[in-house]
């Protein structure tokens, strides 16, 4: 008896995997890979790049035609926006391999609270796309700038973040995950790159963009945007967001330049950063150390300095130390005292230290926060001289 149940256990169970219930079909769908939200007036506008796959299939010849296409529409929620969509596009919007979220300006200073909910709720939507902000125009002007090199405008805005993170350091890759993980803290407040259109934005529609050996219009990332609670209040410039990052332990690699004893430059190659926040209540006063590790390599040398004597590496590591340290208190200057916002986590860094005494300064910390001591500590070690040792300017002075 135990045999006979045991058959029709299975036979039922590959009764139930047997076919695909829910299966969509390539053909019935359009495959999502950016989505723009702006708020015009009292509605969202929402823009969706797609894929035309027959253009980017390295088995079909291309036909000329442009490899995504955009459709807008406006509803009072995204949700309605984007159910509006299906009346503009030829399939269902396919939301699962999407790959960039682009927020509008003037959106993100109302806040983005709303917009997030629909994403971070809708079951089709993954979290590991990245969320950027606009600055002077939209995200739907964003959308349709056509690029270069990448097909797909998408790939290039995701491509270009993620280079400039790992090798020059002025941009940050967040994800919807850590970004409403930061939203949801009463101890951190958000951060998110920014996005502009170089070029006039009506020639960045055209096919000729991207026909041009010099192309006239591009995106281009210019910093990092400032959240108070999930409005925008601010953007940091290139060169500040850049430090931001040394404090925010987030640079793989990026470069200095630096004054040579007898005149002329040398540059240096950061490898690796390393950054500590350390928090600490002294007689119930907070106070921050945050100590940076750097090594670093001498990338190209303009003067007449002799790299063979361990008192030029020994003022190499001393200059690249007082650099550093002074262009990140000045970027803490402006996050603590022009924006009052915890951006880099200080309030974390004090929990941890002392859970109870963080419970009676957290309540007063918005306030207590532009006035809190922070000691930075900066420690670099030059290892590499390239393939040569002195530059061509001093063996010439020799």
């Amino acid at each position: 008896m135990s045999k006979i149940k045991m058959i029709l256990l299975l036979f039922i169970l590959t009764l139930l995997l047997s076919g695909c219930w829910s299966k969509r079909e390539l053909n019935e769908l359009a495959i999502v890979v950016a989505l723009g939200v702006d708020k015009i007036d009292d509605e969202y506008e929402i823009s969706i790049q797609v894929v035309d796959t027959s253009e980017i299939s390295s088995k079909q010849p291309s036909s000329g035609r442009s490899p995504v296409v955009t459709y807008n529409s406006k509803g009072k929620s995204v949700f309605e926006a984007i159910r509006r969509m299906t009346t503009l596009t030829p399939r269902r919007p396919y939301f699962a391999h999407l790959q960039m979220v682009v927020i509008g300006e003037k959106l993100a200073e109302e806040g983005i609270n709303e917009p997030l909910d629909f994403i971070a709720r809708d079951h089709e939507f993954r979290n590991d796309f990245d969320v950027i902000i606009t600055h002077d125009s939209t995200a739907k002007e964003v959308l349709n700038v056509l690029t270069p090199i990448e097909k797909m405008p998408a790939n290039k805005l995701l491509n270009s973040i993620k280079v400039s993170e790992k090798s020059w350091g002025s941009t940050l890759s967040v994800n919807t995950d850590e970004l409403l993980n930061t939203l949801s803290s009463k101890e951190k407040s958000a951060v998110l790159s920014v996005v502009e259109i170089e070029g006039d934005t009506k020639l960045g529609i055209d096919q000729t963009n991207v026909e041009r050996i010099t192309t006239p219009v591009i995106l281009k990332y210019i910093g990092i945007a400032v959240f108070k609670e999930d409005k925008l209040i601010g953007i940091l410039s290139e060169e500040e967001s850049i430090y931001y990052n040394f404090l925010n332990n987030k640079i793989e690699s990026t470069v200095e330049v630096l004054s040579c004893p007898d005149g002329g430059e040398l540059s240096t190659e950061i490898t690796k950063s390393t950054s500590n926040i350390k928090g600490t209540f002294k007689n119930g006063i907070p106070k921050i150390t945050i100590k940076i590790d750097i090594t670093q390599n001498i990338g190209e040398v303009n003067c007449p300095i002799n790299l063979t004597k361990d008192k030029s590496i020994h003022y190499i590591n001393k200059k690249t130390e007082e650099r550093i340290k002074e262009q990140t208190k000045k970027t803490l200057d402006t996050i603590q005292k022009n924006y009052k916002l915890d951006i880099l986590g200080f309030g974390e860094a004090l929990h941890r230290k002392d859970p109870k005494k963080w419970e009676k300064t957290k309540k007063e910390w918005s306030t207590i926060y532009p006035e809190v001591a922070v000691n930075i500590e900066v420690n670099v070690a030059t290892q590499g001289l390239g393939t040569i040792q002195n530059s061509l300017l001093h063996n010439s002075k020799e």
